[in-house]
């Protein structure tokens, strides 16, 4: 697919939004333009039948490529990568290292995701006389057997698939800037995750989207 396309690409989703926050890092990453459009939660929208029409599920984000709408945010990414940006190594061709990215965005979201939502709402999302701090210390706890695997996987290596920034590292360093970010619960030391992380500091997408304050 060529680039003539480009100008067109509009994200639907508001910016607190780690799905969203995915996508706009990864369009950073590939250089590419965008127009994006406040939805969900304190902005609505996304419950309205035009946007419904757009995204069934009435959750954000949703992308709008001319006459080409797709969400899930993953599937965005990939899909920007390989109709914009084919020769980037942030989604790699070669059939084994693409398969490795791809697993990785799987289980962020049907492993790491389930386990960081519970945690992140009751920490940021809830005022602080209504949380259970007991409760939240085991999904904390749950959340920290997840992070331990990605800790394991990043021993010897720079990023989480080798020596190539990913896609991969987008999904799961968005979620990352939520596990370390969050505050009153105990979390084990991660010394190869830390130093993955602290390498994103220096990536204007990871600055503008990702590093600002929570909510």
């Amino acid at each position: 697919m060529s680039n003539n396309n480009q100008g067109q690409l509009r994200i639907w989703g508001r910016a607190n939004s780690v799905n969203v926050q995915k996508v706009l890092w990864c369009l950073r990453e590939l250089d590419l333009p965008y127009e994006r459009i406040d939805a969900g939660m304190a902005f609505g929208r996304n419950r309205e039948a035009d946007y419904l029409a757009m995204n069934p599920n009435g959750r954000v984000p949703t992308l709008v490529d001319g006459d080409f709408v797709l969400w899930e945010s993953n599937s965005v990414m990939r899909y920007l990568a390989m109709a914009y940006r084919p020769q980037s190594p942030l989604y790699p061709q070669a059939p084994k290292l693409r398969a490795g990215v791809d697993r990785w965005l799987d289980w962020t979201l049907s492993t790491l995701q389930p386990v960081d939502r519970p945690v992140f709402w009751a920490l940021v999302r809830t005022p602080v006389a209504q949380r259970d701090m007991a409760a939240i210390q085991k999904d904390a706890d749950a959340e920290a057997a997840q992070w331990h695997i990605v800790d394991a996987a990043l021993a010897g290596r720079r990023f989480i698939e080798g020596d190539e920034f990913t896609l991969a590292d987008i999904a799961l360093g968005a979620y990352a800037r939520r596990w370390f970010g969050v505050e009153g619960v105990s979390k084990p030391p991660l010394a190869h995750l830390e130093r993955w992380f602290a390498q994103f500091a220096g990536r204007p997408g990871f600055a503008q989207f990702i590093a600002p304050p929570m909510s």
